[in-house]
């Protein structure tokens, strides 16, 4: 570890921190129907989208439509977007002349990018047209997080309106968030890029000569616009095979920075919305602060353990830092922070490769995504997902005083709680069920490129990856077989929707409840007694429910390595 890395990781979380408030301030006259800068240009294609869908501003949904009409979107873009794929060899924009997407792994990427996980089991630039690229990813990178975030400002307002039965209208939110949100920071961010060096055009793949005189092929296309959309609506799904390392997609420090930048952006200023939205922005605050330190946490680990290296390698000689799978131009601190961002923002672009991190080094990533990737999160899944744990963290408050919990004014009672565990266990339900079939069918191991510890880290990983949305990996697995295509296709399906209907299930149920005032009894919600009690609740369900998996995977793998043995 150096001065240099640990001043990096400062300047980044100092950005970060600085971009909470204005763009909290911003989202959240947003998503209040209130007057932007933007609004006009932006209200009258605002409006002109609703007349044509039929909806209007002043149209609010009960919890059950609002998650119906969640559901039916999600389901029209999932077949609009496998359809495409299946077709884009005889359509336009495909100069390379790709042929259709394979039954299997249409279904697998369609799935992925309408629940905004962007796992890939493909090559993009030998894989995907220009077409697939801008009209089925790009276009699902933009609406799949605005759902997430819709999803979130719903649940926002169930705790800021009382004894009303509706959380606001999903086609409003979605498309805010997309035309005030999204869309204005992808075209400034899109167009640095491109001053930056990355690519954004139509050409033909260009043929080229080295100098040792053979052929190479190299790939280019409309990739800066996939680039920021990738990033700040935290999908992760890359142009390039490589994803972000690939110096095409991130061709210097700055365009590294706003990468990662723009992956932590929106899910931290949404804290800030929550607090401006519920009338107390220390709510909001406080929420950030579980967020900042169980992510520096992550930080603290994955770097000392990167940057000490692997015991094997120093035993012959060499010492240093594990530069393996690093990204070389940004050395091993930013690699490290790279891959702790991606894994706790719910975004699978990676700079490193997980599989080349030390066995600890690379647990960080996997816990980050166990707990639900609540480090900051997803757009809109981190939110929800940590609120979540304040509901169940407000619960064993009011059992250790002995008085019913309450939370910004509402009674958190049985109903709430128990769609509160639902959400949340759903994940080691999925990611650890999977995980047990996978290591004990054939088809399931041989598609493992290393045995023990680590090749169980491998499945483990596909699986907690694809059931988080996040959609990195090991690269020891390979995950283009039918019967890895299928199974994460369902863990991907599991951990969006049978997280995010319980979520609405009880934001319906708070939306309703009447607000109490405060009183002596009343539990503090801004002070760093309930951070710590919500960051100990955090680490003691994720404990219980994942440290066996954890244990038969890296800590086993770090032990093993300690005595110099290998996998």
């Amino acid at each position: 570890m150096t001065l240099n890395g640990w001043l990096q990781i400062a300047l980044y979380c100092v950005l970060v921190l600085a971009l909470v408030k204005p763009l909290g301030w911003y989202m959240t006259r947003v998503f209040n129907g209130e007057r932007t800068i933007l609004s006009p240009i932006l209200g009258p294609i605002e409006r002109g989208l609703y007349r044509i869908s039929g909806t209007s501003e002043t149209d609010e949904q009960h919890w059950t439509t609002y998650t119906v009409a969640m559901l039916l979107f999600s389901l029209a873009s999932f077949v609009a977007l496998y359809a495409l794929q299946r077709v884009q060899g005889v359509l336009p924009f495909n100069p390379s002349e790709l042929a259709g997407v394979p039954p299997v792994l249409a279904f697998n990427t369609a799935v992925s990018f309408v629940t905004n996980t962007n796992w890939q089991n493909y090559g993009g630039e030998s894989t995907m047209s220009y077409l697939t690229q801008m009209a089925g990813l790009s276009v699902q990178n933009f609406v799949s997080a605005a759902t997430g975030i819709a999803i979130a400002i719903a649940l926002i307002r169930a705790f800021s309106r009382k004894s009303v039965k509706t959380l606001g209208n999903f086609w409003v939110d979605m498309v805010r968030s997309t035309l005030y949100v999204l869309l204005p920071i992808c075209v400034v961010g899109t167009l640095v890029l491109v001053w930056q060096g990355v690519p954004q055009n139509l050409d033909a793949y260009t043929a080229a000569t080295t100098l040792e005189g053979a052929q190479q092929t190299i790939a280019q296309g409309p990739v800066a616009s996939q680039m920021m959309i990738k990033h700040l609506g935290t999908n992760g799904g890359g142009f390039f095979n490589a994803n972000a390392a690939h110096p095409f997609e991130s061709p210097t420090a700055l365009t590294n920075l706003i990468h990662m930048i723009a992956i932590f952006a929106i899910g931290a200023a949404l804290t800030n919305v929550f607090g401006r939205m519920v009338g107390n922005q220390r709510q909001g605050w406080a929420i950030f602060a579980a967020m900042a330190t169980l992510f520096l946490a992550g930080v603290v680990v994955c770097y000392w353990a990167e940057a000490t290296g692997n015991p094997l390698v120093h035993a012959l000689g060499v010492e240093g830092g594990n530069l393996e799978g690093k990204e070389t131009r940004f050395g091993i601190a930013v690699s490290a922070l790279f891959a702790v961002i991606t894994t706790a923002a719910s975004c699978g672009a990676v700079i490193a490769m997980h599989d080349s991190f030390t066995a600890l080094g690379g647990m960080v990533p996997l816990v980050n995504m166990m707990l639900g990737e609540i480090v900051i999160g997803g757009v809109g899944a981190g939110l929800y997902g940590m609120l979540l744990f304040v509901v169940v963290s407000i619960f064993v408050a009011g059992l250790m005083v002995g008085r019913t919990p309450e939370y910004l004014g509402k009674k958190i009672e049985a109903k709430e709680v128990k769609m509160a565990m639902l959400a949340l266990l759903v994940l080691p339900l999925s990611m650890l069920g999977f995980t047990a079939v996978a290591v004990v069918l054939e088809t399931g191991v041989a598609s493992m490129a290393n045995a023990g510890p680590h090749g169980f880290s491998e499945a483990l990983y596909a699986y907690v990856s694809g059931t988080a949305n996040n959609g990195s990996a090991f690269g020891g697995l390979t995950g283009n077989t039918p019967w890895y295509n299928i199974t994460i296709g369902l863990a991907m399906l599991i951990g969006r929707f049978l997280m995010i209907v319980p979520v609405l299930a009880m934001a319906g149920s708070l939306v309703e409840k009447k607000t109490v005032p405060e009183s002596a009894g009343t539990f503090p919600t801004t002070g760093p007694l309930f951070v710590g009690l919500l960051i100990g609740v955090v680490l003691i369900m994720g404990g219980l429910e994942f440290f066996p998996a954890l244990a038969l995977g890296p800590i086993v793998e770090h032990l093993a390595m300690i005595q110099g043995q290998t996998f």
